[in-house]
C-alpha cells in the first residue's frame, strides 16, 4: 500500500466545538490508544457505547479490524452509524490476551484506519503495548472496557490510554408528535493526557459516524455564555 504522499492528520476531530475544543488534540489522536466503557453493565448502554466507538472508526480513513470475543456485532445496527460492513475485518480471540496480541499485530500492520478490540481485563502493562504499537502510525486504536463484574468499574484500573470515555444513555430528543426521537448519550471524558475530564449530552451518531449537540442543551449553553458575557 502505497503512503508516501498521503499527508497525516495529527487527530481525528468529532466536527462538534462541544467536544474537540476541550481535547487537547482538538480530537483523538490517530496514532494513540482510546479506551471506551459503558457507564453500566445495561445491554442498552453497552451497545450506546458500541455505537459511539463505531462512529469514531467510521470516520476514520480506511479498513477496520475488530478483535472480537463473542460474534455479537450487529452490521445493520453499525452502518447505521455509518461503518459500512465492507470496511470491516472481523477476527475472534479466545481470551483477552490473544485479542490484544491481534490489536498490537493490527496497529504495526500500518495498513488499517482503526483497530478495534473489546476485553474484559488489560492491565497497564498490555495498554503500554497497544499505545507504543500505535504510535508513529495513522492506525487509531480503540478499546472498548466491558464490565467484568457488576457494580465494578472497567476504568478504574490504570491504563496508558490517551484519553477514557464513559457513555451512558440519555432520555431522546422529543418529538412534536407520538414517538421516539433520535437517541442521546451522556459522554462523560474520564481523562485525557494533557487535558481536563467533562461531561456533555450529545445525539448519537447519524449516518456519516457524526454525534450532534441537541438544541435544546446548545440553546441553553448560549444563554449562559451570553448571561457570562453580560455579567462581565
Amino acid at each position: 500500500m502505497e503512503t508516501k504522499d498521503f499527508r497525516r492528520r495529527p487527530a481525528l476531530p468529532f466536527g462538534m466545538a462541544a467536544l474537540d475544543s476541550r481535547l487537547a488534540d482538538k480530537g483523538l489522536r490517530l496514532d494513540a490508544l482510546h479506551e471506551i466503557a459503558a457507564a453500566s453493565n445495561d445491554m442498552a448502554e453497552d451497545c450506546a457505547a458500541t455505537l459511539f466507538m463505531a462512529g469514531i472508526a467510521a470516520r476514520a480513513w480506511g479498513p477496520i479490524l475488530w478483535v472480537v470475543r463473542r460474534r455479537d456485532l450487529f452490521a445493520p445496527g453499525l452502518s447505521q452509524v455509518g461503518l459500512d460492513h465492507k470496511r470491516l475485518i472481523y477476527a475472534e480471540a479466545r481470551d483477552d490476551a490473544e485479542l490484544l496480541a491481534v490489536m498490537e499485530e493490527g496497529l504495526r500492520h500500518r495498513g488499517l484506519g482503526a483497530v478495534i478490540g473489546e476485553v474484559k481485563r488489560a492491565d497497564m502493562t498490555a495498554s503500554r503495548r497497544l499505545q507504543l504499537a500505535a504510535e508513529g502510525g495513522r492506525t487509531i486504536a480503540l478499546l472498548m472496557r466491558r464490565h467484568a463484574r457488576e457494580g465494578a468499574d472497567p476504568l478504574a484500573a490504570p491504563s496508558a490510554a490517551v484519553t477514557r470515555w464513559r457513555v451512558a444513555c440519555a432520555p431522546s430528543t422529543p418529538l412534536p408528535v407520538a414517538g421516539v426521537g433520535r437517541a442521546r448519550w451522556q459522554v462523560a471524558l474520564v481523562r485525557q493526557k494533557g487535558g481536563e475530564s467533562f461531561e456533555t449530552q450529545v445525539e448519537a451518531c447519524d449516518a456519516t459516524g457524526r454525534c450532534a449537540l441537541p438544541a435544546d442543551v446548545a440553546d441553553r449553553k448560549a444563554t449562559a455564555g451570553g448571561a457570562a458575557r453580560r455579567a462581565a
